[in-house]
This record gives structure tokens, sequence and C-alpha cells, in this order.
């Protein structure tokens, strides 16, 4: 689990194919910030862009790290395997850690498209198009975590072929998180709330009859 609160903006270094066919998933090499592996172990979990990854080796003296994505997931997500691309890192979170932001699970449910980024004021904004699957998890000051960032949805406007959704990204977002790269056009990788997925699963549940407690047939 994750809060979608980044701890530190990393690299791809280098991405090598674990095999010849499409099948086949990839090696990614990962430059991490300076000692940002002093407490990291073999098979910990750290997630790339808001995608949960398992650390498979690493060298804390180099600050570098190396995952194994399988195909499935780099067809799901975005940007996972740009070589010389900025990444947004985030460890697992711990029991006693602060929850910052919301509780991200590190699933990404589908890729969005940028539809704007620009200054207003102080800040900026960010639109980006949500495919028709997400749409109707969005909500006005909802949570959404873009490219492993917890967010807050300030509008969503339904589109035929999905949701726009529009955020603010305070100055400290854009300086410490590899979003400021963002541009119109770039896919970014969504995750919904987990309270909005469970919500849908009680409506769901709620449509179909279901045997009474006190039914002795039950």
């Amino acid at each position: 689990m994750f809060t979608g609160i980044i701890t530190g903006v990393g690299r791809i270094a280098a991405v090598h194919d674990l095999g010849s066919s499409s099948s086949h998933g990839k090696r990614l090499h990962i430059s991490a910030p300076a000692g940002y592996l002093g407490d990291v172990g073999l098979g910990d979990s750290i997630a790339l862009n808001g995608a949960c990854m398992t650390v498979t080796t690493f060298d804390a003296a180099k600050d570098e790290f190396t995952i194994d994505i399988s195909a499935e997931s780099l067809d799901k997500t975005a940007g996972l395997a740009d070589v010389g691309a900025s990444i947004n890192l985030e460890k697992a979170l711990r029991a006693s850690d602060r929850l910052g932001g919301h509780i991200v699970s590190g699933h990404v449910d589908g890729v969005g498209t940028v539809s704007r980024f620009e200054p207003m004021g102080e800040s900026w904004e960010l639109r980006i198009q949500a495919p028709r699957a997400l749409a109707h998890f969005l909500a006005y000051k909802g949570s959404i975590t873009v490219n492993g960032v917890s967010l807050t949805v300030n509008s969503v406007q339904d589109l035929a072929d999905g949701s726009e959704i529009s955020i603010n990204l305070i100055p400290h977002t854009v300086q410490n998180t590899a979003l400021g790269q963002l541009h119109q056009g770039s896919p970014v990788n969504l995750e919904v709330d987990t309270v909005a997925r469970y919500v849908e699963r009680m409506l769901q549940a709620g449509a179909i009859a279901l045997p009474s407690a006190k039914d002795p047939k039950a």
C-alpha cells in the first residue's frame, strides 16, 4: 500500500528485454536519489509512476535498483520503459507512517491523456482526459492518483468518450515530482480512489436479490 506522497524522483537509466517476443517483459534499471535505497531490501515494493513494482536487485552505494515488469503491465501503463525519463518513486507504506495523501494500492486502473498543463496564478492547472471506464469513479473534490501522486479533483466534465478532470498543482508538487515535465498529449497512469471502487461494488451487489438472513433455505 502507498499514500501517493512521492518520496523521490528517479530516472530510467536502461531497459533490457527479458525475451525475444512481445509476450516477454522488460528489466528496468532505475537511478534513485542519493541515499534513497539506504533502507531498501530485496523484494521490497516501490511504486514507479504509481505502479507497484518489486525490487529485484539494488546497489545502495550506486543508488541504483532494478525491477522486472511483465508485458501485461507494460500494456496497461504508460511511461515505464522510456529510457532517460524522470519517474516518481514511493516506497511502500509502513504501519507507523502518516497517511499524508490517500490510500493507494499501486495498481493502475487506466491511462489518461493530458489535455492542458498551464500556469494559473502561482499554481498550475492540469487537465486530464480519463477513459470512459473510469469516468463514474471521478468526483468533485474526490481523490485521484496521477503517475503515483495523490491529488484532488477540482472539476469533472463528462464527455462522449470519458471525462475530463481539472486538478490544481501547487509549485511544491511541480518542483518535487516528475509531473512538472508533463505537457499536452502526455499519457499518465491513473488510479481511482479505493473507497469509490468499493462503493461501486456495493451498489452492484445491491441490485441483486440476496437471500434473507432469516430465510431457513439461505
